[in-house]
C-alpha cells in the first residue's frame, strides 16, 4: 500500500512551493503552526491558503469546549470542501470530544482527529464516526518517542481496526525524521504528514552507503580547511 505524503506547515510561501510538488499530496496546520507563520486573522490567513491549494487540507479548531469547537468546525467546514475540519480527541480538561466527533461525522463533515496516541483511543473514535464520512486519525508518533514510549504498536492496531472502514485513514504525525517514511510504509499506514525540510531529504532517497560515506569525509575535510586547522 501507498502512504501518502501531507506537508505539515501553514507558511503561505511554504504551501505554495510543496503544492506544486506531485510527491505532496495534501496539507495539514495547527494553530501552533498558523502562529508561527505569523497569522493574525485565522478565517482570512486561510481562505488566502484556500485561493491556491485545492489538495486535502486540515484547519483546527482552537475552542476548549463543545459549544466554541462545534461552532468554529461548521464555519472551518463551510469555506472549501477540501478541508478536512481538525478536532483534538479531548480538550485541555481532559474530556473526551466524542459527542462533538459524532455529531460532525453524522452531518458528513470531514474530520482529521488530532492528539491521538493510543490504539484505545482510536477504538473510541470509531464508535462515533458515520462509516460514510471521510475521516483522518492523527496519532501522534514523533511526540510519543519523545518521551521514550514506542509508537509502532499502537499505530499497527489503530490501522488493524480502521481495515473495517474504507472511509477512515491513520495518519503518522509529528515526524522527527525521514526514516519515518519508510516505517510508515512498512506498517501500512495510509498517510503521513512531515515538515518541508524533511520532505526534501525523502525527495533525495537511494543514496549508497558509499556515497554517504564519501560525503560525509569530505564534508569534514572542508569545514577543517574552512577552519585552517593545524597540528
Amino acid at each position: 500500500m501507498t502512504t501518502r505524503i501531507y506537508c505539515d506547515i501553514a507558511d503561505i510561501k511554504q504551501i505554495k512551493k510543496f503544492n506544486n510538488k506531485s510527491i505532496v499530496k495534501g496539507f495539514t496546520t495547527n494553530p501552533s503552526l498558523m502562529r508561527k507563520a505569523g497569522a493574525k486573522n485565522y478565517e482570512n490567513y486561510s481562505k488566502e491558503i484556500l485561493k491556491f491549494c485545492k489538495k486535502p487540507i486540515s484547519f483546527e479548531v482552537f475552542g476548549d469546549d463543545y459549544k466554541s469547537m462545534k461552532r468554529q468546525a461548521i464555519i472551518i467546514n463551510s469555506w472549501s470542501k477540501n478541508i478536512y475540519v481538525k478536532i483534538p480527541i479531548i480538550n485541555s480538561k481532559g474530556s473526551f470530544m466524542g459527542k462533538l466527533i459524532k455529531e460532525l461525522s453524522h452531518k458528513n463533515i470531514k474530520l482529521n482527529i488530532t492528539s491521538v496516541y493510543k490504539s484505545s483511543q482510536t477504538r473510541k473514535i470509531l464508535k462515533c464516526l458515520n462509516k460514510k464520512s471521510k475521516t483522518i486519525i492523527s496519532i501522534f508518533a514523533g511526540r510519543a518517542g519523545d518521551v521514550g514510549k514506542d509508537p509502532i504498536p499502537q499505530l499497527k492496531e489503530s490501522i488493524s481496526m480502521s481495515k473495517k472502514y474504507k472511509n477512515i485513514k491513520i495518519l503518522w504525525a509529528s515526524v522527527r525524521e525521514p526514516y519515518n517514511f519508510l516505517q510508515a510504509k512498512q506498517i501500512g499506514c495510509h498517510l503521513i504528514t512531515v515538515p518541508p525540510k524533511i520532505i526534501e531529504k525523502i525527495e533525495n532517497f537511494g543514496k549508497s552507503f558509499d556515497q554517504l560515506t564519501i560525503e560525509t569525509v569530505t564534508g569534514f575535510l572542508k569545514d577543517s580547511k574552512k577552519s585552517n586547522f593545524k597540528f
